[in-house]
């Protein structure tokens, strides 16, 4: 009696709410999953559904147990020999309103986020792409982690009390660019050999590479006297061991620094020539990977002999890789045989033992991180490098393709070569997440950190590419369901009430004969009988 009282307009009114309450969870379905790279359905029911229906106990069990885990030793060291660039904690930072605060985060597998040895500078370089189309080019999280690496690195705790260094640590939490150099200059007026307020100011307010120098050249006589100095006195004791390390550090930034510039402005020499002492003077220090930059400098030089020497002693299986390491050994072996190779005449006759060791140079390479050859091979556009890099993510490729594109241009054939064969590695990982042939398996926490680092109006790539969500194919097929219904039951509204009757009906009639045949086998005083009981 119900069902036949209900009109065509009732109709027409439920397809047409369903369609638009499934069209909006379709479309937020999509932003979430665009954004975050899963489905917000599915993280809901397994963050929040799952616990409740397995039980508390179990739950908090499964906690204490993983958060009280700590990974062995052997695990990390086999982490570093194979390329794993995930640690097992990692603290997040973010900047609001100029102040810094670290969160550290656990139970979950953080990806290790490295300094960008090329990093360009802020106002000579990054600056020039926001004056020109108002595009930011650093987010907020990757300047933040600069500004903590400067605080760590260049001040001590024998500092507090100093009012120029005081300015700097306010500098360096400060958002605004203008503010930063302000309290720069300050700092100055207080001690005109503060370096590091030199340094900022070479970073920030110059706007030529060529006025950058000029700066740096300042700085570098300041940390120089500073250096020597501390030097001296390092027998007194160990307070005047860690002014020591902060002066090291601050002298090994600025000639790192000053050597990026010779290299822009085109004096390749005295560009290796600086990287060349670092690397010898400090041969410890591997944080700043300047390594890496002597390794291009030489590429730009031609210089592919002693590009092969640097690579003899730092892509080591005791070493951390990074993509500049793994793709600069590719290009040389694929040097060798790129300008002859032809990939019809090599399927016919078979690859030649050198053939065949660039070709597993290149698979190497690709293994390590899948995002460059897109970037070489320009399937994909560049945009600014940041200033720091997720080894075997896309902003190392970012990084990497940034600066050695025209490398591999000048080596005729060589991505010609790489164009024929990259694509083949994932024939022998057919399952990178679960497991690796060279290096362990690729690590799921790439993209969520490499968002964090790019910029938003950069379409981060994601390996290895991911199907949509169950839930956004479900409502998307529920929508598009309930519209075409919605639209024939207004279009036709007699025969749509009809159909939804009868529907209606068939779907009745189980359910009657259901519950005829239960009170034909129970009694009728049943209910009176558990009354009594």
């Amino acid at each position: 009696m119900f069902f036949n009282t209900l009109t065509p307009k009732f109709y027409v009114a439920l397809t047409g709410t369903s369609s638009l309450i499934s069209g909006l969870i379709l479309i937020f379905e999509w932003w979430y999953f665009k954004r975050y790279g899963t489905s917000f359905i599915e993280q809901v029911s397994i963050n929040h559904l799952t616990p409740i229906l397995n039980g508390n106990e179990s739950n908090n069990s499964s906690l204490t147990n993983n958060d009280l885990s700590l990974p062995s030793s052997s695990s990390l060291m086999n982490g570093c020999n194979n390329g794993n660039v995930c640690n097992s904690t990692m603290g997040t930072s973010c900047l609001s309103n100029g102040i810094d605060s670290i969160a550290p985060v656990t139970g979950t597998n953080e990806c290790k986020v490295w300094k960008n040895p090329c990093a360009l500078f802020r106002g000579a370089e990054y600056q020039r792409l926001t004056q020109y189309n108002g595009q930011e080019p650093l987010t907020f999280h990757d300047m933040n982690l600069s500004a903590q690496e400067h605080q760590t690195f260049f001040s001590c705790e024998l500092d507090e009390g100093k009012p120029e260094y005081d300015m700097m640590q306010r500098a360096w939490r400060e958002r605004t660019p203008s503010v930063r150099i302000q309290l720069a200059r300050e700092a100055l007026e207080k001690n005109s050999e503060c370096t590091p307020a030199l340094i900022l100011l070479a970073e920030e307010e110059a706007t030529t590479i060529i006025e950058v120098e000029r700066i740096l050249k300042q700085a570098l006589k300041c940390a120089e006297n500073a250096y020597r100095k501390s030097q001296q006195l390092l027998e007194q004791g160990h307070n005047q061991d860690i002014v020591h390390k902060r002066n090291t550090n601050i002298l090994i930034y600025v000639k790192r620094r000053l050597g990026m510039c010779a290299r822009k402005l085109g004096k390749l020499r005295e560009a290796t020539k600086i990287f060349r002492d670092l690397v010898k003077e400090f041969p410890m220090i591997s944080v700043f990977n300047i390594h890496e930059n002597l390794i291009e400098v030489l590429l730009a030089l031609q210089n592919y002999p002693d590009v092969q020497g640097v690579l003899a002693k730092y892509d080591d299986i005791s070493l951390p890789k990074s993509a500049t390491i793994c793709y600069t050994a590719a290009l040389l072996k694929a040097r060798a045989v790129a300008a002859t190779f032809s990939p019809d005449v090599a399927s016919k006759r078979g690859l030649t033992a050198t053939e065949m060791s660039a070709v597993e140079a290149i698979h190497r390479a690709v293994e390590f991180n899948p995002h460059v050859p897109k970037y070489l091979l320009e399937m994909k556009s560049l945009i600014l490098p940041p200033e720091h890099i997720l080894k075997r993510g896309d902003s190392e490729a970012i990084a990497y393709a940034f600066f050695h594109l025209p490398h591999w241009r000048r080596v005729e054939g060589a991505l010609n070569l790489l164009h024929c064969t990259w694509e083949g590695t994932f024939r022998m990982i057919p399952y990178p997440l679960e497991k690796g042939h060279l290096f362990h398996p690729y690590p799921t926490c790439t993209e969520a950190a490499d968002r964090e680092l790019l910029p938003t109006f950069h379409n981060v790539s994601v390996f290895p590419k991911k199907d949509l969500p169950f839930f956004i194919l479900f409502t998307a097929g529920l929508c598009s369901g309930t519209a075409i219904l919605a639209l024939l039951t207004h279009q036709y509204p007699e025969i749509a009430a009809y159909i939804a009757r009868l529907f209606l009906n068939w779907f009745n009639v189980p359910i009657q004969y259901l519950t005829d045949t239960i009170e034909s086998i129970l009694p009728s005083n049943l209910f009176q009988q558990l009354a009594k009981i």
